[in-house]
């Protein structure tokens, strides 16, 4: 590794403590208030409830094999780490295939939710 890597992963780890530290001081009373509470179980929500219905009706009404759904899901995540999982798994390019089905559609539809978010909520 040379001097001028070593040196810019350094600058980054510096500035991620610098703004972790700044955050941490008032993290657990910002997360443990009414609304805290709120904004973390909306974010899990949103996180967690699409893969889960989207796994359960992949695997019980398509039929999919578990090398499939894996990279439907890792797809659907836009996740290229569960997709590199799900492959050395795999003794075929089942995944890779779900994956590279699903992703445009993924990035295409994330990019107009968005727009369409800032269109209903600033209006």
């Amino acid at each position: 590794m040379n001097t001028n890597l070593t040196f810019r992963e350094f600058g980054i780890a510096l500035f991620f403590a610098s703004v972790g530290l700044s955050a941490g001081a008032k993290f657990f009373a910002t997360v443990f208030s009414t609304t805290g509470l709120q904004w973390l179980l909306a974010g899990a929500c949103v996180t967690v409830l699409p893969l889960l219905l989207v796994g359960i009706l992949a695997r019980t009404v398509l039929k999919m094999n578990f090398m499939d759904l894996s990279g439907l899901l890792a797809g659907s995540m836009t996740d290229p780490p569960a997709l590199a999982f799900a492959s050395n798994i795999a003794d075929s390019d089942a995944p890779t295939v779900a994956y590279a089905t699903v992703y445009p559609l993924t990035t295409l539809l994330r990019i107009l939710s968005a727009q369409v978010l800032a269109i209903v909520l600033f209006r």
